[in-house]
């Protein structure tokens, strides 16, 4: 089982690195951050897979960080949009 778990992680990151090319290629940087989220997403499944098989329980907080560290990316990314984007009422609501 555990092997199946490992093959199945290694999949995850192999689909997940296929994503690289839209971060290099991306016509815009909305397909750059959400190629981001993708490895970011990818990474989280195959730590979680690999904890599992590997029994380490440390891994799945390294999953946790990585996960948390994702969302940062997407709010970081939104308000640097936001900000950019034409004064408005809405925008400087948030700031």
């Amino acid at each position: 089982m555990a092997s199946f778990l490992i093959g199945a992680a290694g999949f995850i990151l192999a689909m997940a690195a296929l994503g690289l090319v839209r971060i290099i290629r991306g016509p815009t940087e909305t397909d750059r951050m959400m190629a981001a989220q993708l490895l970011g997403t990818g990474g989280v499944a195959a730590l979680l897979l690999l904890a599992v098989a590997s029994h380490t329980p440390s891994i799945v907080d390294v999953a946790l960080l990585l996960a948390l560290l994702a969302a940062f990316a997407s709010v970081a990314f939104v308000r640097s949009t936001v900000s950019r984007a034409a004064p408005s009422s809405d925008a400087t609501a948030l700031k």
